[in-house]
Order: structure tokens, then sequence, then C-alpha cells
């Protein structure tokens, strides 16, 4: 017979060992729900008829990435940092984010919100970095991809300009900057919903 307190430690150990594989299975179902929550965002996106559609759309999107900040603290540096960025105030705005990146790092948003006050502050390298990693992190992620965009054409990048915005508007036809795209480097889903008859 086992004593008292070796039964304990095996108990102790058994519970150790079988609260994390109920924990993963938790973190697993929760991530298969956000997933086919995202899928259902943009398919409701490439779905929009009208540019009041494709707003809604982007906006029920841009609030589905803004709340899978992994923390409340997270969350209230990424508020923060816009908060600060609205007030004009660029460097106190990258210090919030900065927090975001380095308290999540795999945590797309905090990217990409980097690298917008980074371009506004006519960081370009930097902001181009941040952007990729977004990318890397969330490929979907249009802003990302405008952005890219933005900082190409800056660089006289023309060409590779045109290719993050294709890309871009296949994810998002009723993008801002769409009408920047010549027609032809419209990708065949932007151009069925713009402009069936075309043929390029």
């Amino acid at each position: 017979m086992f004593s008292m307190s070796l039964k304990l430690k095996i108990i102790f150990l058994a519970l150790a060992t079988t609260f994390p594989v109920f924990e993963a299975a938790a973190n697993s179902d929760e991530s298969v729900s956000a997933n086919l929550e995202e899928q259902a965002l943009f398919k409701s996106l490439l779905a929009a008829e009208n540019e009041q559609e494709g707003r809604i759309a982007e906006d029920a999107i841009w609030r589905y990435w803004f709340d899978q900040s992994p923390t409340a603290l997270v969350r209230a540096s990424l508020d923060a940092g816009i908060e600060r960025r609205e007030a004009y105030d660029f460097e106190a705005a990258e210090i919030h984010f900065d927090k975001v990146v380095r308290s999540a790092p795999n945590y797309a948003e905090g990217y990409n919100q980097r690298a917008f006050i980074r371009f506004l502050r006519e960081k370009y390298e930097s902001a181009q970095t941040d952007l990729e990693i977004a990318l890397k992190l969330e490929p979907n992620h249009f802003g990302a991809l405008s952005g890219l965009y933005h900082i190409l054409q800056r660089q006289d990048r023309r060409e590779a300009a045109m290719r993050m915005l294709s890309r871009a508007v296949e994810i998002h036809p009723w993008l801002k900057e769409r009408s920047a795209l010549p027609k032809e480097k419209w990708p065949k889903s932007y151009r069925d919903l713009h402009d069936p008859g075309l043929e390029i």
C-alpha cells in the first residue's frame, strides 16, 4: 500500500498533468471558434454589394481584430496609443504601441498600429518591417497591405505597390484606395464585382 503522502503526490501529479490538457482543449476550441468567426466576417466583406455594405463589413473586421487583443492590459495600451494618435501626439502613441508589441508579440494588430504611427512619423523602413510581420501573423490584413502600398509608392516602387494594392482589393473589394489600381491589375474577384463585362 502507498503511504498517504505518496498517494497525495500521485494525485497532485495527475491533476497537474490533466489540467493543462483540459486548458489546451479549451484554448483549441476558442481558436477554432475565432477562426470560424473571422472566416464569416471576410465572407461578408466579399459578399458586400455596395459601398455601405462594404464599410459595415470592414468595421466589423476591425472590431474583431481589436477584440483579439490577448489581455486587458494589451488592449488598454492599444486604446491609449490610438487616443494619443488622434490627439497628434505621435511620439507617445508609438510608446504605447511598443508596449503592445512587447507584451503580445504574436498579435498582428499591435504591429499594424505601430506601423501606422511610424508611417506618420516618416519612419518608413521600420513601418514596413512592422507591416510585414503583421501580414505573417494575419495574411488577410487588408490594412497592412494598403499600408505597404503607400510605403512602396513613396519609395517609387510602383510595380510592387500595385501588387500589394491588388492583393488588398482581392480581400477587400471596397477598400478606399481601390481607385488607384489600374484596370489591368484588377484581380478577377474584384473585376466580377465592379465591372463583370470587363475582359483583361
